[in-house]
């Protein structure tokens, strides 16, 4: 069995370069390339014109930077960028981390469980996760249907909240295929709809695809974020920041579950009379499916 604590540093390549070539650099390439190098998630949803707004250059400026760290265009760097995170965010590691931190004793793992669950009940009663949860639900209340997004875990509690949404009488889709596949998934969106996004906060192209489609329509975009800062949050219009644990600890998701049960809950307390219907209906449905035995 492999020792946890001596797998290899992935490899990166970005960093490489600009220790090559820094010195090389004018003052304005090199600020560039250190906003790039500061702010790795987010530059994987910006262009070139909003990376060269963030560093008061030009987008021309923006690519001459990128070109004299060695790569074609933006978005060469950009999938260098996507293969150093995407390597560095493996379960492994993460798992690997979390256990030398518990130690091998259970009562530290409880304590991490419990404290991140903890810290999560604080969060979504905090004011402004309140607020945001109520702006929420008025969007809710507007919507004609809603799509709920999310990929790998948080892609079956997606399914999950659709599930529990159309329970209460609201029409749910759910978005939470990867590569292409979601693309199929992504017709289902049209006016009138309600996008529900459950992110950690990094802007991967599953994400950034299902959001021009819903700006495209005109869909009003909420999100559950796992961080304050995130790029993301600027394409929403009401966003629940839920904490996560040290970003090289392994993420737990009873927060996001926890949040979607509460946006449920909160919705069926403003739409009483739909809620009830709607499961009046549904238990009327299971009655035929499974008649009760005499």
């Amino acid at each position: 069995m492999s020792d946890i604590n001596s797998s290899p540093r992935v490899k990166d390549r970005f960093a490489e370069q600009l220790a090559k070539r820094r010195d090389r650099l004018s003052p304005s390439l090199l600020r560039v390339a250190e906003f790039i190098d500061a702010h790795r998630h987010r530059v994987l949803g910006l262009s070139a014109l909003e990376i060269g707004f963030e560093t008061g250059a030009s987008d021309a400026t923006v690519i001459r930077a990128i070109q004299s760290l060695g790569y074609s265009g933006l978005r060469e760097l950009k999938d260098v960028l996507e293969a150093w995170l995407g390597e560095t965010d493996s379960p492994i590691e993460k798992m690997a981390a979390t256990l030398r931190d518990v130690d091998g004793q259970s009562d530290q793992a409880i304590d991490f469980v419990l404290q991140t669950n903890a810290q999560t009940m604080e969060a979504l009663a905090s004011a402004e996760n309140r607020k945001a949860i109520a702006g929420m639900v008025r969007l809710l209340v507007e919507a004609q249907e809603i799509c709920f997004f999310g990929i790998g875990a948080s892609g079956l509690i997606a399914e999950y909240a659709a599930r529990l949404f159309s329970r209460s009488g609201l029409r749910s889709h759910v978005l939470n295929a990867t590569g292409i596949a979601l693309a199929e998934q992504l017709m289902v969106m049209r006016e009138g709809q309600l996008l529900i996004m459950m992110l950690h906060g990094r802007a991967h192209r599953e994400a950034m695809a299902a959001i021009a489609e819903a700006e495209r329509l005109r869909i009003p975009i909420v999100m559950f974020l796992g961080k304050q800062d995130s790029p993301l949050r600027d394409h929403a219009r009401e966003a629940v920041i839920l904490p996560r644990a040290k970003s090289e600890r392994i993420a737990l998701h009873a927060p996001s579950l926890i949040a979607a049960e509460l946006l449920h809950v909160a919705y069926s307390a403003v739409q009483p009379d739909e809620t009830l219907q709607s499961l009046e209906r549904l238990i009327e449905l299971r009655g035929m499916v499974r008649p009760n035995s005499k």
